[in-house]
């Protein structure tokens, strides 16, 4: 009866995935329980509602905490099993006939008290083999841990990867219809420079094109690199603990090294050249704009991070941005009605900067705190050393480098 209590004991703190002892156990709305790793791994690609891999039992949650008692239990179960291992006839001390019951952190060996003792081990770090194989599988379950939040940051890195190659393509063609357009509004016949800035724009486009592809592809190979380590990672997690203790080292150092170096998304850049013969076109409509109606930039504080947010995923802000978004601005220095009107703003070396028009009752409205509608804006917002440039009505991140020295503005009423 005893050995029938037995085996449905470890029945029961057997997890249904892996038919393995639970590890880090978790359970689910249903009330089923399984390793935490074995959750992971089965529901990576579902949306949510996700099925209870036994009763399929549809679950609202992704995330659950370790069952603590659960968890004790299996502790218990496989420290028994270990101890039974180790008072064996086979497994005592050959030279004292003792169970080892100390573990040598040093040598990774059990011995006997005795062992232990001797002139050989005394000056080593010993202690109890229950106490060691506690640490050891807390010390792997934080590995794990800190894997699988790395295979998320990979994965993550990559498909905003292959997020901005399809947005960084779509703007390649926009660009150059762009091109075409101003261009062909002020030369009624084929322009050599409209070709120029085209071919210009394609071999800056192809470039930056082939590195978007590498970095992806390094991050395909860094996630099965990642992914085949925490499925080692999770094997060995379900080893009886006399393997466990010994077999460990080598695994986390392997684990940790990998998760050194993670690949970074990198940011496309197109290097631009100077439309010249636009400038002189536009230089025909020049006015001379002085920017003296200086007010502090209270009402619509939250523009910046609004275009900070759509550009950058992670919604960092960077350390030398004013926390409270006060900024100085001109407004309202001039008004037009109608016409073509072209001036130029020096920004000098600032960064985090907006140049436009606006509305008046766009300037008027004190409440509109984050909308763009009745303002056409060009914004130069910064994380860490990168730039970034975008446009309003609508928002359209501009895969250009940082304008340095001057920036033209055309309005055409």
């Amino acid at each position: 009866m005893e050995l029938d209590l037995s085996q449905a004991f470890q029945e029961e703190l057997t997890c249904f995935i892996c038919m393995s002892y639970l590890t880090d156990p978790v359970t689910i709305s249903c009330g089923h329980s399984f390793c935490r790793a074995c959750l992971h791994l089965s529901w990576e690609d579902s949306q949510l509602p996700v099925q209870c891999p036994m009763c399929r039992e549809p679950s609202q949650q992704k995330g659950f905490r370790t069952s603590i008692v659960l968890k004790k239990l299996v502790s218990i179960a496989r420290q028994t099993s270990l101890m039974k291992y180790l008072s064996s006839e086979e497994h005592r001390c050959v030279t004292h006939k003792e169970t080892k019951g100390i573990f040598c952190m040093e040598n990774r060996i059990y011995l006997c008290q005795l062992c232990s003792d001797s002139h050989e081990h005394r000056g080593h770090n010993h202690c109890p083999i229950e106490a060691a194989a506690e640490d050891q599988m807390e010390r792997f379950l934080q590995q794990m841990t800190s894997l699988w939040k790395k295979i998320q940051e990979n994965q993550e890195n990559l498909e905003e990867e292959s997020r901005v190659k399809s947005l960084f393509i779509e703007y390649l063609i926009m660009r150059r219809d762009m091109i075409r357009e101003e261009y062909r509004k002020w030369h009624a016949v084929f322009c050599e420079q409209e070709e120029q800035h085209i071919q210009h724009m394609i071999n800056e486009g192809n470039r930056v094109l082939i590195k978007l592809k590498k970095s992806e592809a390094m991050m395909i190979q860094k996630n099965k690199q990642l992914r085949d380590m925490y499925q080692e990672l999770m094997a060995m997690s379900q080893e009886p603990y006399v393997v466990l203790l010994q077999a460990l080292d080598d695994i986390l150092r392997r684990s940790e090294s990998m998760q050194l170096s993670i690949p970074q998304g990198m940011k496309p850049e197109l290097s631009a050249l100077p439309m010249t013969g636009l400038t002189e076109r536009f230089n025909s409509f020049k006015v001379s704009i002085s920017f003296e109606i200086v007010t502090v930039f209270h009402c619509k504080k939250n523009l910046f991070n609004l275009m900070r947010r759509f550009n950058f995923r992670h919604q960092h802000q960077d350390t030398s941005v004013d926390p409270l978004g006060i900024y100085l601005a001109s407004w309202r220095s001039h008004s037009f009605i109608s016409g073509k009107y072209y001036w130029e703003v020096d920004l000098q070396d600032s960064w985090d900067w907006a140049v436009g028009v606006c509305t008046i009752s766009w300037f008027r409205n004190s409440n509109q705190e984050v909308k763009t509608d009745g303002a056409f804006l060009l914004f130069c917002v910064k994380e860490g050393s990168h730039y970034s440039l975008l446009t309003t009505n609508p928002v359209i991140h501009h895969y250009l480098e940082k304008p340095l020295g001057q920036v033209g503005v055309f309005l055409d009423c």
